[in-house]
């Protein structure tokens, strides 16, 4: 049974663990890589809701994990496959779900629950093989914590400091901040000749100092930015050192609140990989890959004067007009509010990462338009 805050049920059979779990209703759109969404951090707390309608064809393996290991609270599909088929598949996605304790269910009607997720917004649910009565299970959703307000990044965070050294030729070295990082962002700096050094969350500047970076990257992560005091001091204390500075996603919104600008929830968030998102340097539209509840409140009409001098929006989603990312124009720091690494996802912005690259090789002043265009376009080609 899964049931809504404001009620609404669905019935249908256990999928994974047997068990109760809680937690904030979301929806994705992707059609594959089901594997990277359920290990990725960002979903954190959330019970996420496949819109594609049939999920486990290709089974689990050990190769696309992107971090230790699911972190999804709940997991809610319409038509699981009764065998997965492919040749890397080392095992069923049922039977992995139900090891590391993860409590779903299938044989709903996926579709009219992302209708009413769009049209209500993202809100707390639980689901439960054990229960059978509603109105109590409802009671427990009502009594469980809400995302605004929801310090999740220490939760997601490595314990302890851990490298991904660069293939081929060593060019630079990067500090990474832990909010809840994919592995496939270190992948993606490292085929750039990227040295990275993960860090915890709770690490100081000193503590980045001291592995020398010659620049600084603020990963995507869960939970709500207003409550992440400490990695907007570190964001501003890395640009009053003007060191580069990139951040993606929940990393983007850090670097906002750091910049001067609130942050606000979605009303049901953007998730998925088609969302289109305009480069305003450019004019060109890419097809990203996204994950997040909350978003930056900046005006998109007009550069924005802040204690680090003239800020603009980058990027805009063309479903809504959200920001989807910032450029500092004083000091060499730029965020995007999707995911360039896009695991599972399409690759239309992975340029980002050249253009963090050379912003790293010439940080002061920052990419000019015309060099960020270029730096485009070579992507794009």
């Amino acid at each position: 049974m899964l049931v809504l805050e404001d009620g609404r049920t669905f019935r249908g059979e256990a999928y994974g663990s047997v068990g109760e779990t809680f937690g904030e209703a979301v929806f994705t759109t992707g059609m594959t890589g089901y594997q990277e969404t359920l290990t990725d951090p960002s979903y954190h707390r959330q019970v996420v809701v496949q819109t594609a309608p049939h999920i486990g064809n290709t089974g689990v393996n050990g190769e696309d994990d992107e971090s230790r290991r699911i972190w999804v609270s709940g997991y809610v599909v319409r038509d699981p496959s009764r065998r997965p088929s492919n040749w890397r598949a080392t095992g069923a996605l049922d039977e992995r779900l139900a090891v590391e304790g993860i409590v779903g269910i299938s044989g709903i009607d996926t579709r009219a629950l992302t209708r009413h997720l769009r049209e209500r917004g993202a809100m707390r649910v639980g689901v439960s093989s054990i229960e059978h009565d509603p109105v109590a299970l409802r009671e427990r959703v009502l009594a469980s914590p809400a995302m605004v307000g929801a310090d999740l990044s220490a939760e997601v965070s490595t314990a302890t400091r851990y490298t991904v050294e660069a293939i081929g030729e060593h060019r630079f070295t990067v500090a990474a901040l832990d909010l809840g990082i994919k592995r496939n962002v270190a992948r993606r700096l490292a085929e750039r000749g990227v040295t990275t050094h993960i860090m915890p969350v709770s690490s100081t500047i000193d503590d980045l100092l001291a592995v020398s970076p010659d620049a600084v990257f603020f990963s995507p992560g869960p939970g709500d930015p207003a409550t992440a005091d400490h990695p907007v001091a570190l964001a501003q204390a890395v640009m009053h050192r003007r060191i580069p500075l990139f951040g993606i996603c929940f990393g983007s919104q850090i670097l906002g609140r750091a910049l001067g600008f609130g942050t606000y929830k979605l009303g049901y968030g953007h998730r998925g990989i088609n969302q289109p998102v305009m480069d305003r340097v450019t004019g060109k539209v890419e097809v990203t890959s996204h994950n997040h509840g909350f978003a930056v409140d900046a005006p998109s009409d007009r550069p924005v004067q802040t204690p680090f001098g003239e800020v603009e929006v980058s990027h805009v989603c063309l479903n809504d007009g959200v920001v989807e990312g910032l450029r500092a124009r004083d000091v060499p720091a730029f965020t995007v509010q999707y995911h360039p690494e896009a695991a599972a996802g399409p690759h239309d912005a992975d340029y980002l990462f050249d253009r963090f690259v050379e912003l790293i090789g010439d940080p002061s002043p920052s990419l000019s338009p015309t060099a960020i265009a270029d730096t485009r376009n070579r992507g794009a080609a």
